[in-house]
Parts: structure tokens; sequence; C-alpha cells
């Protein structure tokens, strides 16, 4: 959630930051008159305030020259019921104010570029160079029916679209990457966790999928508990309204799970394959640390996943988001795209993002700082999202036979 304290000081400077995430003018709009609000009734309310403690420190003095205290005191009574009046509506507002704040994204980082969308990105930099095939490369989905290796069919039949079934070789390589990615986050100094995959609305508050994207979250019907879109959910909440000590910082963590979403604003985006699914699996980093380590702590999570695809031998790239496309709890993010060979493209497979203080200041993340608590940093990222990855090896290793071959990393695991 938003600073309050940074709005209040610094209004205008918070609301010409958020213009570049192309936040909506009447969002803006709404913030600023609850902000403006707000700032209103607090200023009467101090007044209010200030008037009762200038008459309250007349009572000594009218009693020591004998005065007639009935008018002060009547004076006083009604002011007082003004203050508490007053104090009702300030509390209201501050309350309305945090409220909207919920659904408002966080501030971008300065170094975050300009831009509307997706186009606007900016890249970084490559790794690895495509491999230059002698025959026309096919995409996963034809690979995969044709080495019944995916069920598109009865995924439909077992569920609805985006659902699919893996078997034989794929159901081996899906399993045989999660063990990998998780093996090699640990020796990265990841510590491994194994969390639910349901989570209650407090946990969904907390790192920022409710309010603001419950129209693509799967809830359990009569329960206040939701499917979780990515174990970031957990694991971040696993300290929520928590105070660690500050030698417990950083705090690394890596962890498997399914992750389901609607998809719901996706109509239209690839329909064919498993680029898109409602449900998918992915390993997950996160990261609790210092506000002045958490630069470095992303620089290190970035690193983590490039190396990982690295060491499958696939070509990817990382892009810095721009404004526009810069995730709701983000304030900075560095998408790695891999090479697709049978669409000819770079598409995302992870996402690494720092939430600074975000996420902490909406789960109530701090840490004891000398005597002082503090807020944490939180930082996330995908290394990897499991079933685009196994899309990338039958894409990049695909033969003439149509066969698949596996990359040498994998070898022990299958």
């Amino acid at each position: 959630m938003l600073d309050l304290k940074r709005l209040q000081k610094d209004f205008d400077s918070v609301v010409e930051k958020l213009k570049k995430k192309s936040v909506k003018d009447e969002v803006l709009k709404e913030l600023k008159r609850l902000f403006i609000a707000l700032k209103e009734k607090r200023s009467e309310l101090e007044e209010l305030q200030s008037e009762q403690n200038k008459k309250s420190k007349l009572f000594p003095i009218y009693l020591k020259e004998k005065k007639d205290i009935s008018t002060l005191k009547k004076e006083l009574e009604e002011n007082k019921q003004k203050i508490a009046s007053k104090q009702k509506i300030v509390k209201e507002l501050e309350g309305e104010l945090e409220e909207y704040a919920l659904s408002v994204p966080n501030i971008p980082d300065d170094e975050v570029p300009e831009g509307k969308d997706e186009n606007d990105n900016i890249e970084i930099k490559r790794v690895l160079e495509p491999r230059e095939f002698d025959f026309e490369p096919k995409e996963h989905w034809e690979l995969g029916e044709r080495l019944e290796w995916i069920d598109f069919e009865r995924g439909v039949k077992l569920a609805k679209s985006r659902f699919s079934v893996l078997k034989n070789g794929a159901a081996k390589l899906e399993r045989a990457l999660i063990n990998y990615m998780l093996d090699f986050n640990s020796k990265r100094g990841f510590d491994e966790v194994c969390v639910p995959y349901i989570v209650n609305k407090e946990s969904m508050l907390s790192t920022g999928q409710l309010p603001k994207f419950a129209d693509d979250l799967f809830k359990i019907e009569g329960e206040e508990l939701y499917l979780i879109p990515t174990a970031e959910v957990p694991l971040t909440n696993l300290y929520r309204d928590e105070i660690l000590k500050e030698e417990q910082l950083p705090i690394l963590m890596t962890g498997y799970t399914a992750c389901f979403r609607k998809e719901a604003g996706s109509a239209g985006k690839d329909t064919r394959g498993m680029i898109r699914q409602h449900q998918f699996d992915k390993v997950e980093l996160v990261s609790i640390t210092k506000p002045e380590d958490s630069d470095e702590i992303f620089d290190k999570m970035v690193e983590c996943a490039s190396d990982l695809l690295t060491s499958l031998e696939l070509p990817h790239r990382l892009v810095m988001l721009c404004g526009g496309d810069l995730g709701f709890g983000a304030t900075k993010t560095v998408d790695l795209e891999v090479w697709l060979p049978g669409q000819g493209k770079y598409r995302e497979i992870s996402s690494v993002s720092n939430t600074r203080d975000f996420q902490a200041r909406r789960a109530k993340i701090r840490y004891k700082d000398g005597k002082k608590n503090r807020l944490v940093h939180t930082l996330n990222g995908s290394s990897l999202a499991v079933g685009r990855t196994l899309i990338a090896i039958m894409e990049n290793y695909q033969q003439k036979d149509g066969t698949i071959e596996i990359p040498e990393v994998l070898k022990n695991y299958l």
C-alpha cells in the first residue's frame, strides 16, 4: 500500500510518479479529493483542539481572579462536542482513504522507463544465440500432440479451455524441471519451502491481489479462501504481522506450487497451446530484506533466474519493464524472455520484481532496527514458470524427426 504519510508530505510528486504507471485520471482525481478532504478536516480539528487547549488554560486564571467560569465551561463543553464530531469525520475519511489506497498501485522507481505497454520495454541484454535449424521448427502444441506428450482435448473434457494434460515424456520432464529448479535455487542460497495452495483473504490483501484483481482469482465457494495465483502469496505471508530480528535478514526462499488464474483479461490471447493456462506449475523466489539491501538482492534474483536458463542452454533476453507495463505492486521489474523458435520470438518466462515496502506495509512485516521497528522490503520472481520452460525445451531441442533431446543438466533427473 502507498505510504500515506509520504502522500501527505508530497502529494503532487507522488501523483506525478503514478502517472508513469498509466494510472487513470479518475483514480488520481478521487485520491486527490479524499486527500484534500482529509487535510481540510484535520486542519479544522487541530484548530478546535488548539482552541480547547487555550480555553482550558484560562480555568486556573479565572479561579485565581474569582471570575465566573460558567460561560467558559459552556464554551468548552460545546467545543468538546465539536471536536468529537470532527474526530469521527476525520477517522471516517482516514478509513476511506486507506481503503481506496489499497486499489492504487505502487510508485515506480525513477529508473523505470516511460512507456505505455510492452512495446516500450527496454532490452538490457541477450544471453546465448538462438539455434539455427536446417528445417522449419514446429510450435510446441504440434510437437506435443505428435509425441502424445500433451493432451489438450482431455484437459478441456476434465475442466474447460486453458487446461491441458501432460503425458509420457512431458510429465516426466515437468517433474524433472521442478526438482532441478529447486536444487539450483537452493545452491544459490534460497531455502526451500513447501506451502499451501489455498490462502485466506488477509494473505491476498497483503500481497496486493485483493481488492484489485479479485476477478482473476479462483475463490472457494462459501469460504474466504482462494487458490493461489503464485507462490509469492503464501511465501511472503509466512511473516505477515511479525517483527523480525535484524540478524534474520535477508530471508531468501524458493518454493514450488501449482498456480491458478482465471486470466480474466486475456480473452483471445494465446488460445492455442500451453502459454496461458488456468493452472500451471511454477518455482518461485521470494526475498525479505532490509531496505538498504533490496537492490542487491534484486540483482541476485535476476542473475539466479538467468543462470538457470543458461544452464538449460535456452537463449533468452533481459528486459526492463516500462511504467505502463509494470505490475501493480512493483517499483521495478526485469522480465526474462526465452526464445521460442516455433513462434520465432521471445516470450516471458520469468518476472523479477522489487515491491520495496509496498507489500510489507499491507502485511505489517517489520524488523527491529535498534529500538525502532522498520518495514522490510519484499521481492519476488519466477524461477521459472515450469510449463513455459517445458515449452522452450520442446521447441529449442526439437529434432528433424520430431523427437526432443533432453538438456544435459536434466539427464540425472530423468
